[in-house]
This record gives structure tokens, sequence and C-alpha cells, in this order.
């Protein structure tokens, strides 16, 4: 169960996003330890969905479904404030924001707020985890725990990994390189934002 929650955690979160190019330009901007940070807060959120549907919690998973107009729009507001923010910021030229304490917090809350806003997530989990027979009523809680912790780590091995790859580049990229990364990420945070705004209309 460890090792299907692994693979299931990696799956849902290698796709590249908004929230995986969040991670990027974070990385390349802040360090691999905001990058991380960032990871963390969409791993933690994964983790959460994970345990809603792997415990059969059917009212919690009925009511975040149900809400989903509202989280979505929350989600998109938030996601163009973030991408024009993210394209007017200027390139950073030192990594001493990695080792605020602020630096790090705020990067996981953004990271876990924008990932909860996407209750459709839970609706995979719950599909994954009926075909695995685990989970719902009168089912295996622990091998629902199990899951539910591999999910995460295995959300959080992606995570690492990304950042570590990118923290490898981060030295190569000038300011001004950095200046487009910071336009190039702003636009398709925003873009992202646009399409979930778009999704409300009838």
């Amino acid at each position: 169960m460890l090792l299907r929650g692994l693979v299931i955690g990696f799956s849902i979160a290698a796709p590249v996003g908004p929230i995986g190019v969040l991670c990027i330009r974070r990385t390349l901007a802040d360090g691999r330890a905001v990058g991380f940070a960032a990871g963390l807060g969409a791993a933690t959120a994964d983790a959460l969905y994970g345990a809603v549907a792997g415990f059969g919690l059917t009212a919690v998973s009925r009511i975040l479904v149900g809400q989903q107009g509202w989280l979505r729009l929350l989600g998109g507001v938030f996601l163009c404030w973030l991408g024009v923010r993210t394209f007017l910021a200027p390139p950073a030229t030192e990594a001493a924001r990695a080792a605020r304490g602020s630096g790090l917090a705020g990067a996981y809350a953004s990271t876990l707020v924008l990932t909860l806003t996407n209750p459709l997530t839970i609706l995979s989990f719950a599909a994954v985890f009926a075909g695995l027979g685990v989970g719902g009523a009168g089912g295996d809680y622990r091998a629902a725990a199990v899951l539910v912790l591999g999910v995460f780590a295995g959300s959080a091995l992606w995570w690492l990994a990304l950042s570590g790859a990118v923290g490898l580049l981060r030295h190569r990229v000038t300011p001004q390189g950095l200046r487009w990364v910071n336009r190039a990420s702003g636009t398709i945070i925003a873009g992202f934002g646009l399409l979930a705004l778009l999704s409300l209309l009838p």
C-alpha cells in the first residue's frame, strides 16, 4: 500500500500545471528550500484530499464538490493575482529570502491554498482508491492511512526532485534571464487562472 501510495502521489504531482510553474519560478528566484516548501504545500493538500477519499468521508467530499464553483472562483482569482504579481516581480539577485521563515511559510501556504481550491482532485483519489479496494464505509482504515502516507511521500518526492534539478541550474540564470522567467511564469499562471474562471461560464 505504501508503494502504491508513492506511485499515486508522484503521478498526480508530476504533470506540470500552475503549481509546477510556481515551484520552478520560486526555486530559480529564492533557492531550493523555498521551491521545495512550495511543493510541500501541494503535497499536503494531496494528502488531505487523499485522506477524505481513502477514509470514506462522504459528507466532506460532497460539501467540497458541491462548492466547487466558489472554490474555482477563489482559485482563479488568486492565480490571476499571483500571475500578475509574478510577471511584475523584479529579478532576485540574492537567495537571502530563502532563509527567512516567512519566505518558506508563505511558499508553503500559497501552494496549499491553491491546491485545495481544486476539489475535483478528490474525485481522482476516490476513483483510484475505489479501484484499489480501499476506503469507504467498513473499509480497511489502516490500509487507507498507509496509502495516504504514501501519497504524501510520493508527491513530496516529486517536488524534491523538481526543486533540486532546477536548483542546479539556478546559478546559471542571469538577472535578465530571470526577468524573462518571471514574465513567462506570470503569464502561464495567470492563464491557468483565466481558464479556471472561464470554466465557471455556462
